[in-house]
């Protein structure tokens, strides 16, 4: 592992674009970042569509999207330790919330020239990295849906995939375990997450820390359509730890076993199976925040 020095100067800056991300919304942004980069004397290249295999020649990374592009560049390069940086131009921006909170792409520019850079850690979920959150049945059935109407946006589009899946989904049963326990029952949920924030919004494990070493387990039990629909909003503002079918539980290592092939959500990219092998990649990845 590459050590990086905690005050480690931003001298120059490769810049990912993810052009799909947030309908376009990346092309005011990275005008004003070029800009402001000229004048603070920082080198940078950016990259659209075709980005660099390697990034030796620069001292950060920054990328414009959401969690998405920030899914796509971990599983392409899964080893690396350059700084990195996220500037929010998707539909979904759970992971840079958690980063940076409610902050404007401008604050979050200026955070990143001060900020120290620090660890922080990653999901893998079979061979597939995640670095927000992790969704198998219910969770990966509402991204299926959102598939038809993404052009709504992240917590909209999001919302109503929810309601419309609330009304049809039907509960599996799962097998799953962790290192000291294990759950055999129907579950409408099952969420791993590394951050706090999920679908846009959704507050599922408020308690995650993202450099802890650990993910976090939410587990919700069958629920009636009526209990679905008056649950949904203490679910989605993060009030639900005490609630009789609600299992919160962290660990280092999950094994989950479902009785038939259902979708998964990883950081908002459709994926699916049967049997899922997860674990803590603890300080994976360097990020600035």
């Amino acid at each position: 592992m590459i050590e990086i020095s905690k005050n480690h100067a931003i001298t120059s800056v490769a810049i990912l674009v993810n052009p799909l991300a947030g309908k376009g919304d990346f092309i005011k942004l990275l005008v004003w970042l070029e800009k402001e980069l000229i004048n603070k004397q920082i080198q940078f290249v950016v990259f659209h569509n075709e980005w660099p295999d390697q990034f030796h020649l620069f001292s950060d990374i920054w990328i414009l999207g959401g969690d998405g592009s920030i899914n796509y560049f971990i599983n392409r390069f899964p080893n690396c330790k350059t700084p990195l940086a996220l500037f929010k131009t998707g539909t979904g921006n759970d992971f840079s919330w958690k980063l940076y909170g409610d902050a404007s792409n401008k604050e979050i520019f200026e955070r990143v020239l001060k900020s120290e850079v620090k660890p922080i850690d990653a999901g893998k979920c079979n061979n597939t990295l995640f670095i927000n959150s992790f969704g198998i049945g219910f969770d990966g059935e509402i991204l299926k849906s959102m598939n038809t109407i993404r052009f709504l946006g992240g917590h909209i589009g999001y919302m109503i995939a929810v309601v419309l899946k609330i009304l049809s989904f039907r509960e599996k049963k799962f097998n799953i375990k962790s290192v000291n326990e294990q759950w055999n029952d129907q579950f409408l949920l099952i969420i791993i997450n590394n951050s706090s924030r999920a679908g846009g919004g959704f507050m599922i494990t408020p308690k995650a820390e993202i450099n802890d070493g650990e993910l976090d387990i939410f587990l919700c039990k069958k629920l009636s359509v009526f209990q679905r629909l008056k649950y949904l909003p203490i679910l989605k503002s993060g009030r639900h730890s005490n609630l009789p079918f609600i299992f919160e539980r962290r660990g280092k290592k999950f094994q989950i076993e479902a009785e038939k092939e259902l979708a998964i959500q990883v950081d908002g990219e459709l994926h699916s199976g049967k049997t899922v092998l997860i674990n803590v990649l603890p300080n994976q990845f360097n990020f600035r925040y």
